[in-house]
């Protein structure tokens, strides 16, 4: 019996993928010009390419930019500040630092999911394709040369931030990527080898 071998495909690509993967930092600093929007089509584009079980495709992206984040923003500072003892800490000055947050990047890009009730939708199946959708984003910019940062914090939790973004109380929201072009060298500060971190079961030299 011949057994039929597939041909490795060649894709342009902006860098090689494990280069892109081994490479990719974290950027929290970038400067305030903003991205073509055929730019962050390309990272949403990627993103939604991620794996994801009987194609659900559960991903939903909210893009902010302009004058839309300083709505943002204080959409996130009215939810820091819920509840918080005047005694304790400067209301306004929390508030106004944390609505100063949204100006952090010209771009920001909110990755939820919602989890309607479906026979073969699998509520941490889809949390975790929408994670690979993030990834998928974060390695793209990465590729065209931007800079992006993967936040959550308490906004990502609550749910009038969620309703200001469109997603009902009980959605998920994976996080918020800034993005940007870069002004900064960021270095990575720890990484373990997989070798540290991996256990093999059952494998042989031999027989592979």
């Amino acid at each position: 019996m011949t057994v039929a071998t597939i041909e490795p495909k060649t894709v342009a690509t902006g860098m090689d993928v494990l280069e892109a993967i081994t490479t990719r930092r974290s950027v929290g600093k970038v400067s305030h010009v903003c991205p073509p929007r055929a730019q962050i089509e390309q990272l949403l584009e990627a993103a939604s390419w991620a794996p994801n079980h009987h194609l659900t495709e559960p991903w939903r992206f909210v893009v902010i930019a302009g004058e839309a984040r300083e709505a943002f923003g204080d959409a996130m500072a009215t939810a820091k500040i819920a509840g918080m003892d005047p005694t304790v800490k400067d209301v306004p000055l929390e508030y106004d630092r944390a609505k100063g947050k949204a100006l952090r990047a010209p771009v920001i890009i909110a990755i939820g999911t919602d989890i309607p009730v479906g026979v073969k939708r699998v509520e941490i199946e889809e949390v975790a394709a929408c994670a690979a959708a993030v990834q998928n984003l974060l390695l793209a910019a990465h590729a065209l040369g931007l800079g992006a940062i993967w936040r959550t914090g308490d906004p990502a939790y609550d749910s009038d931030v969620k309703a200001f973004l469109g997603f009902a109380p009980t959605d998920h929201i994976l996080g918020f990527v800034y993005v940007g072009y870069p002004i900064v060298e960021p270095t990575r500060s720890k990484h373990t080898p997989a070798t540290e971190l991996t256990r093999w079961l059952g494998w042989s030299d031999e027989s592979h």
